[in-house]
């Protein structure tokens, strides 16, 4: 081969190099360096059935996948609420009238042995506070009341003691769907009086009695006792100035003109009887008031005269009502007709779930004096 092809050949490959690096990128990409951060990836699934949650996965480029659990979803409980109580027999129907001490219930008072207590109230889960139910009520009418006036400010007359007299009410209760009998019995001479109330059904009876003697003021209890099942009493010892109770509850001062639940009703009769024009609409009364366990202040707001329709035939009442004072406080309604001495026509007492008692003048018959 010539000088002349030698130099060809290499002339030919040379310009075969200058082609090829003419083709070669100018620049190349930066390879990771250890340490720097890594790209992750995180892929979540939703549960379309009613199975449990699958867990979550998470994926991290050059590290092993981690499972993570899923949280529980919280499970809202079911909210219940007490039964309301029934009555299981007459017997308990005849204490239901009155289950507090303190409660207002010249006719029905509370029984050793109480119906039932709080504790034995079914339990219910409490709501959440963003679930409280709301609830309105419209207060009942209060009749407006005027300055209160103590029993013991207001002129008593012997001569407006009702006569011995025997009462007999049919008693109405939304509690019970038959109809009851109660009998008030009131007898006094010139210087003492005796008064007994007895309710009766199916064997069962609850009975109140009081006595005492009459003085200044009024009638002066002595002693006020309660019967049902087993009998609470309350003596009065004028002497020292106390009342104390067979119950073991402790002794309490004694007001003037104090009276227990059921001398009360007589006491209010010869007042009004004393002075009929003296008690006009919102005159309050005050009088402290004594019963088996207890006693309390009641308040007597007096209204106008009304017309009763009632078994033993229609009656005017002076209507007085003793408001409730505290949550669970009864309401007390009286009705003081002319035509039974002022004697009550109509007792009505309401609790504060709407429950009540009525006692309407059905007949009236004659007694003798003590």
């Amino acid at each position: 081969m010539t000088l002349k092809t030698w130099f060809s050949l290499g002339l030919l490959v040379l310009l075969v190099h200058l082609v090829l690096l003419q083709k070669i990128p100018l620049h190349v990409p930066a390879l990771p360096q250890e340490g720097s951060s890594s790209f992750a990836t995180r892929t979540v699934v939703l549960a379309t059935s009613s199975k449990p949650a699958p867990s979550k996965t998470v994926a991290i480029e050059g590290k092993p996948a981690r499972r993570t659990a899923p949280k529980p979803k919280p499970v809202r409980q079911p909210v219940t609420a007490p039964a309301p109580s029934v009555p299981a027999d007459i017997s308990s129907a005849m204490a239901a009238a009155d289950t507090t001490d303190t409660d207002v219930n010249p006719v029905v008072e509370p029984t050793a042995e109480p119906i039932a207590s709080p504790a034995s109230a079914p339990a219910s889960v409490p709501i959440p506070a963003t679930e409280q139910p709301l609830v309105s009520a419209e207060p009942a009418p209060v009749m407006e009341a005027g300055p209160v006036l103590p029993v013991q400010e207001v002129a008593f007359r012997a001569d407006g003691l009702p006569g011995s007299v025997k009462l007999v009410y049919r008693v109405d209760a939304n509690k019970f769907p038959y109809t009851l009998r109660s009998e008030l019995t009131w007898q006094h001479d010139e210087s003492s009086y005796q008064a007994h109330l007895s309710i009766n059904a199916l064997g069962q009876s609850r009975v109140q009695t009081s006595r005492g003697t009459i003085d200044q003021l009024g009638l002066a209890p002595e002693r006020f006792s309660d019967k049902y099942r087993s009998e609470l009493a309350a003596h009065f010892n004028r002497a020292q100035g106390l009342v104390s109770f067979s119950a073991n509850t402790p002794s309490i001062p004694l007001q003037p003109g104090a009276q227990d639940r059921l001398s009360v009703l007589a006491q209010l009769a010869a007042l009004v009887a004393s002075a009929p024009q003296g008690f006009s609409p919102g005159t309050t009364l005050q009088v402290q008031t004594i019963g088996p366990r207890s006693a309390d202040l009641w308040l007597f707001t007096f209204g106008n005269m009304e017309t009763l329709e009632l078994p033993g035939g229609t009656q005017q009442g002076l209507k007085l009502v003793r408001q409730p004072r505290q949550m669970y406080d009864q309401k007390l309604e009286v009705w003081l007709a002319p035509g039974l001495a002022y004697l009550p026509a109509r007792i009505r007492i309401t609790e504060a779930n709407g429950d009540y008692v009525d006692q309407k003048w059905e007949a009236t018959a004659a007694t003798v004096s003590p």
